[in-house]
């Protein structure tokens, strides 16, 4: 009887909880995010205007004040120099903040901290101090706040050395990439988009899991095809993929990619695409001079793929002017799908 019930106890193994994909908003997987690396690492910490008791100016942060309290979700007062300054300090002692801005546009009262000390730090000491922090808040195009709360900072941060800078799409890469940005040694900008907050997309099993951390550099095909590149991160993503989907109803063959990281730039997926396609068409928000799709262009020209084009490179970015407030000419100041599918029939007739 004892060797009956030996067998039976060591016969029987616990399985491991399955995940399964669920939706949420882009909202929710970055509190999430936030919320496993509060619980994972004591030196993490979120600071900035309303995060805490307010539960985030977009309620990003819903809930981490009740559950971690007000040493380690701080609200600060409208003064994003001072707290990014302390943030920094507290970044080369040892801890590991979460910056938040309400927007990048007031990030730039504090960009003398994010550049000249946090992105210098390490290599100005000889690689005796790291700075482990993320700058976090919404970038580019919004609705109706005009000129001074509506850009893309992509190409600003992205030409900076010793900055890594990311830029999610759906909630995989909202949730992956943040607790990546967290965990990284290094300074990271993580620019999010306030029209996606509330978008719902499917979080999948392996981005559930807690353990789980995108690779940063990294980018994602969201969508594999033959005949031209659509290369886009952030917002620009969905309206990429919306006119694949109405050209492959006219038997037009598109692959788009999700940089996601925007440096480092995952050089290795556009060069292969590019390669495949023979044709490139690049999406941003931001305007086109010394843009993300200019550094795209170079990329391929010196990057080994020139010889595999088949047509000219084809932009599609936000209009050369400040944001217009007025509602109609917002509308036309940023791409949308009828701009890509237009630089896609473009690129094509433009083949050689």
């Amino acid at each position: 009887m004892y060797r009956n019930l030996l067998k039976l106890r060591y016969a029987y193994q616990p399985q491991p909880t399955q995940l399964t994909p669920i939706k949420m908003t882009v909202r929710e997987a970055i509190n999430l995010a936030m919320d496993e690396e509060l619980a994972h690492d004591p030196n993490v910490f979120l600071i900035g205007e309303e995060v805490g008791q307010y539960q985030g100016a977009y309620k990003v942060s819903k809930g981490l004040f009740q559950k971690y309290g007000g040493d380690r979700i701080i609200d600060t007062p409208i003064t994003e120099a001072g707290f990014t300054g302390i943030s920094v300090g507290a970044a080369l002692y040892g801890l590991k903040p979460i910056v938040e801005f309400m927007t990048w546009n007031f990030a730039m009262q504090a960009i003398d901290h994010i550049i000249n000390s946090a992105a210098k730090a390490h290599y100005m000491s000889a690689g005796d101090q790291k700075a482990s922090i993320v700058f976090r808040g919404i970038n580019g195009a919004t609705a109706y706040v005009a000129a001074q709360h509506s850009q893309c900072f992509a190409s600003w941060y992205s030409n900076v050395p010793g900055l890594i800078v990311l830029s999610p799409y759906d909630c995989d890469d909202a949730k992956s990439l943040l607790k990546a940005a967290i965990r990284n040694p290094n300074p990271v900008v993580f620019l999010e988009n306030e029209i996606l907050y509330s978008e719902s997309f499917e979080l999948s099993a392996e981005a559930r899991d807690p353990n789980y951390i995108a690779p940063i550099g990294k980018a994602k095909v969201m969508r594999k095809g033959d005949h031209v590149t659509i290369v886009a991160f952030s917002k620009m993503v969905e309206y990429s993929l919306r006119a694949a989907e109405q050209l492959f109803r006219e038997g037009i063959s598109c692959e788009v990619i999700n940089l996601r990281s925007l440096r480092p730039l995952d050089r290795d997926t556009i060069l292969e695409s590019v390669k495949k396609t023979g044709r490139v068409v690049c999406v941003e928000e931001g305007w086109p001079q010394s843009g993300i799709g200019a550094e795209i262009a170079a990329l391929i020209m010196e990057g080994g793929a020139f010889k595999y084009l088949d047509a000219p490179i084809q932009r599609v970015t936000g209009v050369e002017v400040p944001t217009p407030y007025a509602f109609n000419l917002e509308a036309i100041s940023f791409p949308k799908t009828e701009q890509i599918v237009d630089a896609v029939l473009n690129v094509l007739k433009g083949a050689r």
